[in-house]
């Protein structure tokens, strides 16, 4: 496992290094094992190659993507989740590389990855965006990007996600931090929650592009 210094940003109070790594030490997992349906259907085509996980949190999209046979970097700041993560590459059988780094300071390889995600980080609007733009730049030619979060119109129609509208943000917000890549989908997404007594919808704002060979 790699540390990179985190560096004194702005950071929403609840929400610093600490604060997850709390969070994380709370209980065995704090979301599931498994990966997140929309990104493992988007991605389950591609030929395996290099892939980074950004904000990976527990690791649950970046082990699935190891089993699918990918190289596979994860990036999180936290490092009890990170520490999570590999307990749960190792109870796989897979292994990943792990990284602590906070995605504003993170400099991944330039064109470097086939594959790069970048799924329900919880910043400030200008942040996500920095976040987008640095994992743009990760993407190698012919690679795919895809970004997931939840949708500023989850606030008001959809259930769950932040109550925060500075952290929410819709495709449209997304589109132009994307640089050169091309835009395949960038459109608000509808996702079932199960609950206790019945079954709610969650409205998330997807992304996928890719860079041109």
């Amino acid at each position: 496992m790699t540390e990179h210094r985190r560096p004194e940003s702005s950071v929403r109070p609840g929400f610093a290094r600490e604060d997850w790594n709390a969070r994380y030490a709370q209980q065995e997992l704090v979301w599931s094992a498994e990966p997140n349906r929309l990104f493992a259907a988007e991605v389950a085509a591609l030929s395996p190659g290099r892939a980074l996980d950004l904000a990976c949190g527990e690791g649950r999209n970046a082990v699935w993507l190891a089993e699918q046979g990918w190289r596979v970097t994860g990036v999180d700041f936290s490092d009890v989740a990170l520490a999570k993560a590999a307990e749960l590459a190792a109870s796989r059988g897979v292994e990943a590389e792990w990284v602590v780094a906070d995605v504003l300071d993170y400099e991944p390889e330039r064109h470097g990855s086939d594959l790069v995600a970048l799924l329900y980080l919880q910043l400030a609007r200008d942040e996500i965006l920095h976040a987008v733009r640095t994992a743009a730049g990760a993407v190698a030619p012919g690679g795919a990007l895809v970004v997931l979060g939840h949708d500023t119109t989850n606030l008001t129609r959809g259930y769950g996600g932040p109550k925060d509208a500075s952290v929410l943000y819709t495709p449209e917000d997304i589109v132009p931090a994307l640089g050169d890549l091309v835009v395949e989908r960038a459109e608000a997404v509808e996702r079932t929650v199960a609950l206790p007594d019945g079954e709610a919808v969650a409205i998330d704002a997807f992304v996928r592009a890719h860079r041109p060979v």
